[in-house]
């Protein structure tokens, strides 16, 4: 059996982090929570997540920083990052994608809008079943 994908979310809001990281596990996926920037990008370090959803404006550090900072590392680098935010102004979509961000959602979002988005950079869950073949 395959190991379900790892994905980190970061918000400072713990019902988006209750939802969504309920939301994911019900899909598959093996979920780790952070509330802030710091504790975002030491276990990023540490567990080596498949993908990041994290939001922009955390306390202590920023979700721009911490993806600049992610993706200057060699170990990584290749993680995906979504900014999942509630601007939708383009200069801070400009700025998420320059700091690293693969993609970019806008908050509120629904956890389907969320899991369609992941499935953009992931494979699918291990117990995920579909009927197209």
């Amino acid at each position: 059996m395959d190991t379900p994908a790892r994905i980190l979310i970061v918000d400072d809001y713990p019902d988006a982090l209750d939802v969504w990281g309920l939301y994911l596990s019900a899909a598959g996926f093996d979920v780790l929570t952070a509330p802030d920037g710091r504790s975002a990008f030491t276990q990023a370090v540490k567990e080596k997540p498949d993908l990041i959803v994290m939001d922009l404006e955390l306390p202590g550090k920023s979700g721009y920083e911490v993806a600049r900072e992610l993706k200057a590392r060699d170990d990584t680098r290749e993680i995906p990052l979504i900014a999942a935010t509630g601007y939708s102004h383009a200069k801070q979509l400009d700025l998420a994608r320059s700091s690293g961000f693969s993609s970019v959602i806008v908050k509120p979002c629904d956890p389907q809008a969320l899991l369609t988005e992941i499935a953009r950079w992931l494979p699918r869950p291990a117990n995920h079943t579909t009927t197209k073949d």
